[in-house]
């Protein structure tokens, strides 16, 4: 038996992981009934619930952030504070570019570089890397940000995380307005 016959299913399986599932396109949310608008959900105060999934599907990480967003001119920043479920606190500044016809250009203090996106429908996609710590290391990692906004304000999140084009994990947020306990 020849070894690429014995290694083809392992070759398929890692080909599989490294290309993903994500099948969405921003075309199929042309016709939503809702328009999501990040300058427009953001602004005030928001909070999310999230869970970190490893690429085997074990929850690795539960995190709350609360999120206040202002906007000068077609500048909106975010200013989200991390509440992680292992006592890690940690914060993040967006600063998002609104460009019109739904696209946006943003930077933050972990990301390195520019994060890029746009918004059809009732969907957004954000595409960015990131520094994350790890065990005492810092992992530059990619971001796949899908959002849709579902009914009663309600926005929810997947991220696909890769790292040297292998997804190593999701990221699921569900996003409400407000403070958490109903605090505005």
């Amino acid at each position: 038996m020849r070894l690429s016959a014995l290694f083809a299913p392992a070759i398929a399986a890692v080909s599989l992981g490294v290309s993903g599932c994500i099948s969405n396109s921003l075309s199929d949310f042309q016709e939503a009934d809702r328009t999501l608008r990040l300058e427009e959900y953001f602004l005030g105060e928001t909070t999310a619930y999230g869970i970190f999934e490893d690429r085997f599907g074990k929850i690795r990480r539960q995190f709350t952030v609360d999120i206040t967003g202002t906007l000068k001119g077609d500048t909106l920043t975010l200013v989200e504070g991390f509440d992680y479920s292992d006592g890690v606190t940690d914060t993040r500044t967006w600063t998002i570019d609104v460009l019109g016809d739904g696209k946006y250009r943003g930077t933050a203090n972990d990301v390195p570089g520019i994060a890029e996106g746009q918004a059809v429908g009732n969907a957004f996609n954000w595409q960015y890397k990131a520094e994350l710590k790890v065990d005492g290391d810092t992992w530059t990692v990619g971001f796949d940000d899908w959002m849709y906004l579902l009914e009663d304000g309600v926005l929810i999140n997947r991220a696909y995380v890769t790292r040297f084009g292998i997804r190593i994990g999701e990221v699921t947020i569900s996003f409400q307005k407000g403070r958490r306990g109903g605090r505005s």
